[in-house]
């Protein structure tokens, strides 16, 4: 295994010379070994902040660094299970109670406390200060709200992924130094799974405070994780040391490299000269490749996330919702499966997951691929061939290069005038210059409700409706009830409401497949992938 050359000399001299050197020396050498893994992007935001990294690839990353109160078994169908809190109860519908851990340090030697907890949902961290807390609406007056800590600014978007995942928290508060509670303003089943939730990870108030900036806070952020950070350059790597009094035992590896390939071939290339030890992100395709070499093998399979095509309504040749109808029923997903992935992914029953459990809707489809009925849909619509640009970005998800040539092979075959535009990074895919039509995206669902995903992105808080994309007054209005409602019948009701609004009516979006990762190493490590983005290298986890 490349465990980095220099680092492996240098042990074996102290071996070597073991005679010659105190004792305490060799009693303190740490012989634990350091991995470099190559990702396709560490961040996306040039930040390591959460609620400002909603990503796919943020998720890999802070799954080393952060730790929430409910955490999810990483290995075992990633059901909830204590973290930073032993235990949780309800008190009522709109409040829980968690007992924290005792003990637990933060990266800085802090013991985590009801206090840190509170802080990490404050205003101050959180949602600004121009937040009503005992209201819905949330006050976005400035480009950057200035808060009371010498200059520092709070970014508009981490309030508004904030107000996504929590849209109704009254307050967090402090019983004692090891409990807290959570009371939201409505009645709110799900918040257990907002607390466990990606954004809700805890973080050290005196780190926080003590930061120059926020971007200073941001770029190295102190939470509970096995690993904590040493060096960040973004766009470039990530250093990640052992964290030595993490609660969960004593990390197996010393140091951690996280570095930035985009190229699947250099990442593959680096894996077979022992550059990497580890690489994200490989394209079905390659697999057989790479495992036809007996040292290395390939893991990974279906994770909760899946792949989409958005759209712009706004756009003129888009605003008949037709023509985004002809779009959804003119793609062959299964022909994107089994040429593009190998049948290691599927078509899944819309935006939902079988683990909603009571919320899942049975006998729920895809928009049916039917070129005909696209065709028909065109001419109803009255659409004459008008361009209709394609966002996407260079590979950012697997195989999205291969498959926006697909999509735009497909739309053409029925008379749409699709053309792809490559744009560099995020911020020029969501640049509204009046010529946004059609995009890629993804969609997860942190926590096994539905407002977890369709609300969460395409509801009056998601990213979609606060990019100005899409909206639709019967979509929020359901949205809105939903946060409230507690009968579970009368839930389902209006989540399947939504998938017909959202996927088949008013096109906001339409699901092409369930996402799939696959990840490449040395078949001599021991380390099992987990069904996410996210990596997990605690001491079960690693061994070589």
């Amino acid at each position: 295994m490349q465990l980095h050359r220099r680092n492996f000399l240098i042990g074996s001299g102290i071996a070597a010379g073991s005679l010659a050197l105190p004792r305490f020396a060799i009693a303190q050498a740490d012989n634990r070994p350091s991995i470099t893994i190559a990702v396709q992007q560490i961040s996306n935001s040039a930040s390591l902040e959460p609620l400002r990294e909603q990503s796919n690839v943020g998720e890999r990353t802070f799954s080393f660094i952060y730790e929430g109160l409910i955490m999810r078994d990483m290995l075992k169908g990633m059901e909830p299970i204590p973290g930073l809190a032993e235990s949780w109860s309800r008190i009522n519908e709109r409040t829980v109670e968690l007992k924290l851990r005792q003990g637990v340090k933060f990266h800085n030697g802090d013991e985590v406390t009801a206090d840190d907890v509170v802080f990490t949902f404050s205003r101050e961290r959180m949602f600004g200060p121009d937040y009503d807390i005992g209201s819905s609406k949330t006050l976005f007056a400035n480009v950057l709200i200035r808060d009371s800590v010498e200059g520092k600014a709070l970014p508009p978007e981490v309030m508004a992924v904030a107000k996504r995942a929590w849209p109704a928290l009254e307050k967090v508060e402090a019983v004692d130094k090891y409990t807290v509670r959570f009371v939201n303003r409505t009645p709110d089943v799900t918040m257990e799974g907002r607390i466990a939730r990606y954004g809700s990870e805890i973080i050290s108030r005196r780190a926080f405070e003590e930061a120059k900036t926020w971007l200073d806070w941001a770029r190295k952020p102190v939470s509970t994780g096995p690993y904590k950070v040493r060096d960040f350059k973004p766009d470039q790597e990530l250093v990640l040391d052992a964290h030595d009094e993490y609660w969960g035992g004593r990390p197996p590896l010393k140091t951690v490299r996280l570095v930035v390939v985009p190229e699947v071939a250099t990442r593959i290339n680096g894996l077979f000269s022992g550059q990497f030890d580890y690489i994200c992100d490989m394209p079905p395709d390659q697999i057989p490749g790479i495992e036809k070499n007996a040292k290395f093998e390939v893991q990974g399979g279906l994770i909760a996330n899946h792949r989409l095509i958005v759209f712009d309504k706004h756009y003129p040749a888009l605003k008949d919702p037709r023509v985004r109808q002809a779009m959804t029923h003119a793609i062959d997903r299964q022909a994107i499966v089994d040429s593009l992935w190998a049948g290691r992914t599927r078509i899944p029953a819309g935006l939902q997951w079988e683990f909603y459990g009571p919320m899942f809707v049975e006998g729920w489809s895809v928009p049916e691929f039917n070129p005909q009925k696209a065709k028909d849909l065109i001419k109803a619509a009255g659409y004459k061939g008008e361009v209709i640009p394609f966002r996407a970005l260079n590979n950012y998800y697997t195989n999205q290069n291969s498959t926006a040539q697909v999509l735009l092979e497909m739309w053409r075959q029925v008379g749409l005038n699709v053309q792809i535009e490559m744009k560099e990074n995020w911020q020029q895919i969501f640049e509204n210059n009046g010529k946004r039509a059609v995009r890629d995206w993804s969609n997860s669902a942190p926590f096994t409700d539905p407002i977890s995903s369709i609300v969460n992105q395409h509801g009056p808080q998601g990213q979609q409706q606060q990019a100005q994309e899409w909206e639709n007054d019967e979509m929020n209005r359901l949205s809105i009830a939903m946060e409230t409602e507690s009968d579970m019948v009368k839930r389902k009701a209006m989540f399947k409401r939504m998938l017909e609004i959202c996927e088949r009516e008013d096109p906001a979006y339409t699901v092409l497949h369930q996402n799939a990762t696959f990840t490449a190493k040395r078949k001599d490590i021991q380390w099992k992938s987990a069904p996410a983005f996210a990596m997990d290298f605690r001491s079960y986890n690693f061994k070589l």
